[in-house]
């Protein structure tokens, strides 16, 4: 029985619509999750055979602070450079697990390398503070065979990198280590690790240019201010300065000049992280006191 008032409505005109278009009609089966086919493709940079053609290299194949396989392995003592190369063309050399083939394979300091199924045990930590003379190369292989820093450093077995840079017409303090954290430590801009350097015009610096300086400069990558600047006490002239500065930007120094319309004669690197030149004739090195590291390890 029908309660009071209630009317029916009769037959609905609402019809669902169709789910799924073109075989709408075909019953849904479940399909159980399949593998998919799709594999990301790594990133190559292109740089030029020795044809002249381009040929694509692995992205970690190109930066600063890599070393060959090869003279990895020699510097670990187990092997000649050429032997090394006969090694891991077959196929018993691996890195970070995978084996390594490709001839001329550069590795960066965190890596992990096996040889023959042996791990390549590391090295002890070195910290070595170098008085770099003008005319050598920041970077551990130079494919134009310049001379490096490296060519400057004898009689150690341990493989060592610089941290961060100096162009080649710059001298100056620079630290190399294979204290992979602690280099990447100092490199960080977070830390504002101090350096300071001396600085030779062609011209005298004008007041209204050493205040722009000071207030900070727009240079193409971006603004840049220096912690500190002055004229050198004792010059002769207003074209010696000394200039402060955490950056780490490539040519910065001269590119600060240079933007004003100066030229720079000469550029020295005189301190890096309360470090100095004292006692280190240029061209000359030294290992780093204990309590220098400890120092430089409290920046982190």
């Amino acid at each position: 029985m029908k309660p009071n008032n209630f009317k029916s409505r009769g037959k609905s005109s609402f019809k669902p619509k169709k789910e799924g278009g073109f075989n709408s009609e075909r019953k849904k089966e479940f399909h159980p999750k399949r593998k998919s086919s799709f594999v990301q493709k790594k990133k190559y940079h292109v740089q030029p055979n020795s044809d002249g053609k381009p040929t694509p290299v692995l992205a970690k194949q190109v930066g600063e602070n890599l070393i060959r396989l090869n003279k990895y392995l020699s510097n670990a003592g187990i092997c000649s450079r050429r032997e090394a190369d006969t090694f891991i063309a077959t196929g018993v050399v691996k890195v970070n697990g995978e084996i390594i083939t490709q001839l001329g394979y550069k590795i960066s300091p965190t890596d992990k390398v096996q040889f023959g199924g042996n791990s390549v045990h590391k090295e002890k930590s070195v910290y070595i503070l170098l008085n770099k003379p003008k005319g050598y190369i920041t970077t551990c292989d130079d494919p134009q065979e310049r001379e490096t820093v490296l060519d400057l450093i004898h009689g150690v077995n341990e493989r060592v990198y610089p941290v961060g840079r100096l162009d080649r017409n710059t001298s100056g303090l620079l630290l190399l280590t294979n204290d992979g954290d602690l280099a990447k430590t100092l490199m960080h801009p977070k830390y504002k690790v101090a350096k300071i350097y001396n600085v030779v015009l062609d011209k005298d610096l004008s007041t209204a240019d050493f205040e722009k300086i000071q207030k900070g400069i727009g240079l193409e990558d971006g603004f840049i201010k220096v912690d500190d600047v002055a004229y050198v006490d004792g010059a002769d002239s207003r074209r010696e300065i000394g200039i402060e500065i955490h950056s780490g930007k490539n040519r910065v120094i001269r590119r600060i000049f240079e933007s004003l319309g100066y030229k720079v004669d000469k550029l020295d690197r005189v301190l890096y992280a309360s470090l100095t030149k004292k006692n280190l004739p240029r061209g000359k090195w030294r290992f780093l006191a204990e309590n220098e590291v400890r120092m430089l390890k409290r920046i982190g």
